[in-house]
């Protein structure tokens, strides 16, 4: 069932200025540059604010498991930009290996080409969530019709093909507009960012990508790190690989428990 959207106070804060700037225009028409000023600063905070991924500022956003999450000592691991053949299912291994469960955000065209690998991840334990059919890097641009039909699209399929529909969405690189909110809303998804990221389909320092996850690592958490598009280590070993086995035994140390998505709102 759809959601109401219910704006955020920046939004209605940014609707109450466009009407008034229309209710200006027409009472005082001489004061339109003013006016087209204070739409075009309006605008601006807009974008800027749609760069920032882990803002609440255009509606809701878990970047952060609520307190029954942190009482149990949860965190997430998830992985985006998947499935890939080459590294999705070493991850799967690794986790198996560790008894631990991960959310993997996954692209709807890539679902395209090894369904199988989906349903493996669901298969062992694991949740399947939306990260767009495209995976566009003008995903921010996109007007609300483009919006909803890409995530729309992978939505159906991750469903058909795992039988379980996601319940979150990750935009690409988190970078959204104010269009979003509406749209998922629409379509019954949450929105989720992460707590840490460490910048791994870049850097390929797996040394750098560790200590970015795991200082001040704590219950309550969501790290992010990639499968798909996993930058390489010097040796040309996907760096999630080189820095998973790793990142397992600290949180064992530090006695946390990697849940999936679902299950820490639960």
């Amino acid at each position: 069932m759809p959601q109401a959207w219910k704006p955020s106070p920046f939004i209605k804060f940014s609707i109450a200025i466009h009407a008034a700037a229309g209710i200006g225009l027409l009472a005082a028409p001489a004061l339109w540059p003013w006016l087209l000023g204070v739409l075009l600063i309006n605008q601006l905070l807009l974008t800027i604010i749609g760069l920032l991924p882990r803002t609440t500022l255009l509606g809701p956003n878990l970047n952060r498991l609520p307190a029954a999450a942190i009482a149990r000592r949860e965190i997430v691991l998830t992985i985006d930009d998947g499935p890939d053949p080459e590294v999705t299912p070493r991850v799967l291994d690794l986790l198996d290996a560790a008894g631990v469960k991960a959310s993997f955000f996954c692209i709807g065209r890539h679902a395209d080409q090894y369904p199988a690998l989906c349903r493996e991840i669901v298969d062992r334990g694991h949740t399947v969530e939306n990260h767009g059919d495209s995976h566009s890097w003008r995903f921010a641009l996109f007007g609300m019709g483009q919006m909803k039909a890409d995530i729309s699209a992978a939505q159906q399929k991750f469903s058909q093909i795992t039988g379980r529909p996601p319940q979150f969405f990750r935009p690409t690189a988190g970078l959204r507009n104010p269009m979003l909110d509406p749209v998922l809303a629409q379509l019954n998804l949450r929105l989720a960012s992460w707590t840490r990221r460490p910048f791994d389909t870049y850097e390929g320092d797996a040394q750098c990508v560790f200590e970015r996850l795991v200082e001040n690592l704590a219950p309550g958490d969501i790290l992010l790190m990639h499968d798909g598009h996993s930058a390489r280590t010097p040796n040309g070993e996907p760096v999630i690989l080189a820095v998973l086995p790793r990142l397992l035994q600290k949180i064992g140390e530090l006695r946390l428990t990697p849940v999936t998505l679902p299950a820490a709102l639960t």
